[in-house]
Order: structure tokens, then sequence, then C-alpha cells
């Protein structure tokens, strides 16, 4: 392998976007006097300030794509930290491969400009640098995450763990002294109590270190991800806060994952409202029928998001969401929220018992 090669591609860190130092108010302010996308937008904007101000909402963000690679990963700390949400749904790329990877000491790259046309990716390969669009990161350091989650997984007791427990240890690993930033959703989520989901937990860096996990144990009990117990644990949050509010970025698992909870609660006979607020920024669309670009409106035939404070922002993410969080954010309604932690409720539940 050619090292200075490599060290040529890695050698512009992405740089995470911080909305506490621009106010963009004046801006969203004068896009809602617009039209097309501009107004979604601003409207987006004005039903997550309706969330932050009502006291009786818990605040779901629901995040899929690849966001922390981008430039978005101090947004949603600071969402956390300010407390502006009160659950994270999210996919293990977001979470384990790009925030834990990061709080860990590493960094995602930007690529020149023609890698993206897929022109070099073999010799991206060769030199052990995966490539996500326009960004890179080192395989070699990403291994180094995969052996992380598998040693989190060797210290803990063996039995079924929700995403959600696994993803405490994990954020107590990082407290205890392997966190190399501060700047971390898993970090963050720990220290505030926030729980953190991802529904497809395997399918990420954390089920390489699983599956190492088991391998070792052929045949001893091993940890597992039960993922029947993380949709009851974001069901008995519906059920306990009711009042709920999504903002979703892209969609797939964890948009269908958060929305779910409405109707899981009423099947297990604990009828809880619709999610009364929603919020969707995605550049799907609905001709493929797929989830993601299925429509807040569909999703209430299902009874699952109530009408009238719902809005689909057709719109990349990078774009909308600093726009968006940053209004909220210099609004302030934040600062008179209750800051729920969740986390502590949901171990506090009375454990449902395993049949032999």
């Amino acid at each position: 392998m050619n090292v200075e090669e490599k060290k040529r591609y890695l050698s512009q860190p992405v740089e995470h976007i911080d909305i506490t130092q621009f106010d963009a108010r004046p801006l969203v302010e004068a896009m809602g006097r617009m039209a097309y996308s501009a107004r979604d937008l601003a409207r987006a904007t004005e039903i997550y300030n309706r969330m932050l101000a009502d006291p009786d909402c818990g605040i779901i963000l629901c995040l899929a794509g690849s966001l922390i690679s981008a430039g978005l990963k101090k947004v949603f700390v600071e969402m956390i930290r300010s407390n502006m949400v009160d659950v994270v749904v999210a996919t293990g790329a977001n979470l384990v491969d790009q925030d834990f990877f990061e709080a860990l000491g590493f960094r995602h790259y930007q690529a020149e400009r023609i890698l993206k046309t897929g022109v070099y990716d073999d010799q991206l390969r060769e030199l052990h640098i995966d490539r996500i669009y326009d960004t890179l990161i080192d395989e070699d350091e990403l291994r180094i995450c995969d052996e992380t989650v598998r040693q989190i997984a060797d210290a803990l007791p063996p039995r079924a763990y929700s995403s959600r427990e696994f993803l405490v240890a994990m954020g107590q690993h990082l407290a205890d002294g392997a966190a190399r930033s501060e700047e971390s959703i898993v970090l963050e989520a720990y220290r505030q109590g926030v729980p953190l989901f991802c529904p497809a937990f395997s399918d990420c860096s954390a089920g390489f270190g699983l599956v190492m996990h088991r391998a070792a144990r052929r045949g001893e009990p091993t940890v597992a991800i039960d993922s029947a117990k993380d949709f009851d644990e974001l069901t008995q949050i519906k059920i306990l806060c009711k009042q709920t509010g999504l903002f979703m970025i892209g969609g797939g698992v964890p948009k269908n994952f958060a929305q779910d909870v409405v109707v899981a609660a009423d099947v297990l006979g604990v009828p809880a409202p619709m999610h009364k607020y929603a919020i969707q920024i995605t550049v799907a669309d609905v001709r493929d029928g797929g989830l993601s670009g299925s429509t807040l409106v569909e999703a209430s035939s299902w009874g699952k998001v109530d009408s009238g404070f719902e809005q689909m922002v057709y719109a990349e993410a990078t774009l909308a969401v600093p726009l968006i969080v940053s209004c909220a954010w210099h609004q302030g309604d934040w600062k008179a929220r209750t800051r729920r932690n969740f986390n502590a409720v949901l171990d506090h539940l009375a454990p449902v018992e395993q049949t032999s």
C-alpha cells in the first residue's frame, strides 16, 4: 500500500456546521413569503417551533441517510444538548460507523471532485479507503470501530439487549475515557438520558463487532440485540408521553419504526393519539411506492400521523436541516422545555419474563 498516496486522499477533513453560530431566522422568514420548497421549509420550521413550545410534546428525531459523514453531526449533538429532542431513531451507519467512529478520534474526509465519478474506486479499495459519495473514510480505522464494539459486547453480561441499551453501553464507554471528541451523538445522548434506537442495529459496523463477539463464543451465551424490545420500549415512550412530534430526515426504517408505535400502542390495548406534529426532509417521492417518499398525509390513513401540523420538505438534508434547526435554536423555545430523561424511565420499567 502506498501510505503517502493514502494520506493525500485523506487530507481534508469534513467540518461539521455549527447552527449556534448563525441565525437563519431572517432568511427562513423571507423564504416563507416565497413559494415551492422555500415556503414548505418555512412552514416546517414553524411546525418544529410549535413542537418545542408545546410542553406536552415529546419530540422524536429520525435520522436516515449518510448525515454525520456529510457534516451534520454538530446539529444533532446541539439538539440533544439543548433539549430540542427527546428520542432519536437512526440507522446504524449514522450512530456507529460515523458518529461513534468520530468519537473515537477518527474523521471523514472530503473527496476530490473527480473521485465521485467512480473512476478511482479500484485504487481507493487498494488503499483501504471507502467512499460515501464525495466523502472518504479510512477502512483500517473503521475496523478499529468494529473491534471496539466487540470489546463492549464482551464486557456485558450475556443476554438480549435492546439497541438502546447497547448504545447506552457505547456511550458509557466513551464517557469512561475512550472519547477523543466531545461532539458525539452517542456520548451526548448518554449524558442527557436521551434514548437512541437503531432498529436495524446489525446493518452497520456494530454488526461486524457482534459477529466477532458471537464467533468467539460458539456454544456459550452471548450478547444479542432484541429488535422486539426496541419496538416495545419506543411504544412505551409513546404511551407515557401521549403527545408526540416527528422530525424525520430521510425515510427508511427509522421513519416507519417511529410512526408504527401509534399502531403498536393500539394493538396493546392502550390507544395513544396519532403523532400530532410531523415534518420530513427527503429527496424521495411517491413514484416508486417506497416508504421514504410516502407522504405524511398518507400516514394519516394508517392512524399514525395527524393532519394539520405536518409538512413534507423535498430538499437535500445538508441544505435544509441547518436552516430549520438554526431558526429553532435562536428562537429559544427549547429553553422552557423539561428534560424527560426517557433512558431512566425505560430502565425502571418492569422487565418481561423470558420463557425457557
